[in-house]
């Protein structure tokens, strides 16, 4: 089975529509009134099978999609339009599940709004996942959406979220949204997603949730180009804090430079490579050098699908012929994958993160 674990709707242009209504009118209206007014069901139906017949062109089984991010109005000021605004869209997204049972799956868009405490989406989370059989989160790390007063993921601001997501058995995945300053959103999304990364393999959260599951969008950002700065950065940070790592180092920067043999390593030394693989990360990175490079660095076993598609636009590549966002076709010609890490990166990881997946594809 190939499952694509980051796909978003494909929204009716007519919804957009709503965002501006709902910002002018300052609340006068419900969910259900736009939802009457400004939802053409066979708009709808249409873009689901659109969605649906871009699969089969693949050969994607299954889809979990989400609310497109950059339009989520995470920096909104007004609560109670952002609350509005995602419900409609996880709304519309469980619709188009409704029509594609066997092919469609949910990732619910969470109401954050910047400056209010991350409890204020749990209404939300709790109705997509127990209501409507969502089955992940898509989790913006920055809703102040670049006006630099985010807490970092591993502020404990996050650890209400942590703690619920880890109660309902879904998965965080992490994707950027909107954007104000210097950078257009899809800057921003590698900007942020490498934050997250960082943030995270530096901090406590795992030890405290252990069971906690995340996925970072676009290859983890700039992580795996970067790695080695990374690396380098953790050994020095190790070195200062405890002593007898400090004088292995001392030994093993001796035997390097005379070159003898390399001492053995501590018991207790980590490396940044060992944090890194509590996160996973999918494949929406769109070359194949950057693929292999993904997979070197992260594991197979760490990496799952994602093809955004349609995401970027569906650009041609010159040199195949094919959408960029044809990953698969770019995985199944990477020579030194094997069959296991194919059936690891396209079915396995996936129903690993998302345990909800497993149960919701028997019940189609």
């Amino acid at each position: 089975m190939i499952i694509d674990a980051h796909g978003h709707l494909i929204t009716p242009a007519s919804v957009f529509g709503i965002r501006t209504v709902l910002q002018a009118s300052n609340g006068q209206h419900s969910k259900q009134w736009y939802i009457n007014r400004y939802v053409d069901d066979d708009e709808l139906t249409a873009c689901a099978a659109k969605g649906v017949k871009l699969m089969d062109q693949v050969g994607t089984d299954v889809q979990l999609i989400s609310p497109r991010p950059f339009v989520l109005m995470h920096s909104h000021p007004v609560a109670e339009d952002v609350a509005l605004w995602i419900g409609l869209q996880n709304d519309l997204i469980h619709r188009a599940v409704s029509q594609h049972p066997t092919r469609l799956r949910g990732v619910a868009g969470l109401p954050q709004v910047s400056g209010e405490p991350i409890e204020i989406v749990f209404d939300e989370l709790e109705r997509a996942v127990g209501e409507l059989g969502f089955v992940g989160v898509l989790l913006n790390p920055d809703p102040d959406e670049g006006g630099g007063r985010s807490p970092r993921l591993s502020d404990p601001y996050w650890y209400p979220l942590w703690d619920k997501l880890v109660e309902l058995k879904v998965p965080a995945h992490i994707h950027s949204a909107g954007c104000r300053g210097r950078e257009t959103y899809d800057e921003h999304f590698s900007s942020e997603e490498s934050l997250a990364v960082t943030s995270l393999v530096h901090s406590e959260v795992f030890d405290r949730f252990p069971d906690l599951k995340v996925m970072v969008s676009h290859g983890g950002g700039a992580i795996p180009y970067q790695i080695g700065r990374w690396r380098a950065h953790w050994w020095l940070d190790l070195a200062t804090k405890k002593k007898h790592i400090k004088e292995y180092f001392v030994e093993l920067e001796k035997a390097g430079t005379a070159g003898l043999p390399l001492p053995d390593a501590p018991a207790d030394l980590t490396s940044f490579d060992d944090a890194l693989r509590q996160l996973y990360f999918d494949t929406d990175v769109h070359a194949a050098e950057s693929l292999e490079l993904l997979f070197k660095t992260v594991g197979t076993d760490r990496t799952l699908f994602g093809t955004e598609r349609p995401g970027s636009g569906g650009a041609i590549d010159p040199r195949t012929g094919r959408s960029f966002e044809d990953f698969k076709y770019t995985i199944d010609r990477i020579d030194f994958l094997t069959d296991k890490d194919r059936e690891h990166i396209y079915e396995t990881n996936a129903l690993e993160v998302f345990p909800r997946l497993k149960e919701a594809l028997g019940d189609a």
